[in-house]
């Protein structure tokens, strides 16, 4: 990798601020790492179960579990039945309540102690009548939607006691559910009614195949009302990650988790991993990248020479790895034939031939963290810190293009056990140096050591007095 020191000076403009860490204090070098510390795979991201919910074991890893849509569905009955419980509420009212306020169960027994009737009004829970719906015919009843008034014309009615026909009333279900994608907080058809429609209504009137679609749209409000939920981002997953970072620490960490389907995302702002860069960062160079890239960066950055040469430096090599993971992408989707080859030609089994699916994992993981570095070193300042994040990256650049060289090795000479063995080693020596890049950006984001060019919390671009 070209020499950095010269692009890691800042630069000002005319609109800049200056903004300075008061933090003098530094992180031991690579040096003070011993990477028989670091077992491969990455410690992040080597559980298998579907329970993640770890000890934190480094400062670049967050806590975070996995929900399928079965967990889902029992936290939600969980605390519907300790509701039910503490205030002798039916199930399907407990649950409304619990939707009203979020599901936070602690604030609803507090003000439903304080002015129950309220609450209960508040929730959608006012009624004129104690007995449980159900479908009855009533004699001369005419319908107020559809003005039927057959003799023996099934009607329904919630507890609130406005009763239509079950033929509007599952036509009007259908289409809150079905065209408009309400459940929560489904109301009588009735004008100015606040009654909210509870799932022992729904299941006398709907077909079952409309009632698993509102069950999942619950799903749906119950993870998105919750702000330690977030649903993973890969097309198709029905799973959620619940994580406890917040919103105002995103510029102190970098909230990376992954699903059970193998997506790797950014707690903060479901983009893909973005390691080491924090969520402003991204939004900005993405940005930047966005508007400035090719041709266009020259003629949107001849103020000067230096600030075009810097933002180049930093944008080609972040475009290069971008460029290396998606071809590294490409080969990885033809590892299992090569794995298969290798089999039939070498005679080896299929845990045998796994080193090959793990160093091509290992050379994707390692590209889109490389890639991020070059987008945090463009915000970045020269400190006597830089130093040593430089050393980092260059190290594990150098250990990316050494596998990936001997990845790329025809299969007679994957047969070789010592290249086999070596391929291993190089792929546990990237591993373990993503691992102390990472820890080292992420302990001194923590401690506000680094000393930006850009203000991460109140959005504005910020660039230092050039040394």
């Amino acid at each position: 990798m070209d020499s950095e020191e010269e692009y890691m000076s800042p630069i000002s403009t005319d609109d800049d601020e200056i903004m300075q860490d008061d933090s003098g204090d530094e992180l031991s070098g690579p040096d003070d790492f011993d990477e028989d510390d670091f077992d491969e795979p990455d410690p992040d991201f080597g559980l298998s179960a579907k329970d993640m919910d770890k000890k934190k074991t480094a400062a670049h890893a967050v806590s975070f579990k996995v929900l399928e849509p079965s967990d889902i569905r029992r936290q939600q009955d969980d605390m519907m039945n300790d509701v039910n419980l503490i205030l002798d509420l039916t199930k399907e009212d407990a649950a409304i309540m619990l939707r009203h306020f979020r599901w936070n169960k602690e604030r609803l027994l507090e003000d439903y102690m304080d002015r129950p009737e309220k609450v209960l009004e508040a929730a959608g829970l006012n009624s004129s009548s104690s007995s449980q719906p159900k479908l009855q015919a009533v004699p001369g009843f005419v319908c107020d939607i559809c003005c039927e008034d057959e003799e023996g014309l099934q009607t329904f009615a919630m507890k609130c006691g406005h009763r239509y026909c079950v033929n509007c009333y599952r036509q009007y279900l259908t289409q809150k559910i079905q065209d408009e994608g309400e459940s929560a907080r489904i109301q009588c058809p009735s004008d100015g009614c606040g009654r909210i429609l509870d799932s022992r209504s729904l299941d006398l009137l709907v077909t079952p195949e409309l009632t698993d679609r509102y069950n999942e749209l619950l799903n749906r409000t119950y993870v998105e009302d919750k702000d330690t939920f977030k649903w993973c981002p890969a097309p198709d997953c029905p799973n959620a990650i619940e994580c406890g970072v917040k919103k105002k620490d995103l510029d102190k960490i970098v909230p990376t988790v992954e699903c059970l389907c193998g997506n790797r995302f950014c707690f903060g702002c479901a983009n893909p991993d973005h390691q080491p860069a924090p969520c402003d960062l991204v939004k900005r160079w993405l940005k930047k990248y966005e508007e400035k890239s090719g041709a266009e960066a020259r003629d949107a950055q001849t103020r000067s020479r230096t600030s075009l040469e810097r933002y180049l430096h930093y944008y080609n090599r972040y475009a290069n790895h971008e460029q290396s993971a998606k071809l590294d992408k490409d080969i990885a989707q033809k590892t299992e034939k090569k794995m298969v080859q290798l089999q039939t030609t070498s005679g080896m089994s299929w845990i045998e031939v796994q080193y090959l699916n793990s160093a091509s994992q290992a050379l994707q993981t390692c590209r889109q963290t490389l890639k991020w570095t070059y987008a945090f070193a463009f915000y970045l300042a020269k400190t006597n810190l830089t130093e040593i994040f430089e050393d980092n990256q260059k190290d594990l650049e150098m250990a990316v293009e050494n596998l990936s060289e001997m990845f790329e090795k025809p299969i007679n000479e994957l047969s070789d056990p010592k290249l086999k063995v070596d391929i291993m080693d190089k792929t546990s020596y990237c591993n373990k140096r993503r691992i102390i890049l990472l820890e080292d950006t992420a302990e001194n984001l923590a401690k506000a050591k680094w000393t930006f060019n850009a203000d991460l919390m109140n959005g504005s671009t910020l660039l230092l007095n050039k040394h």
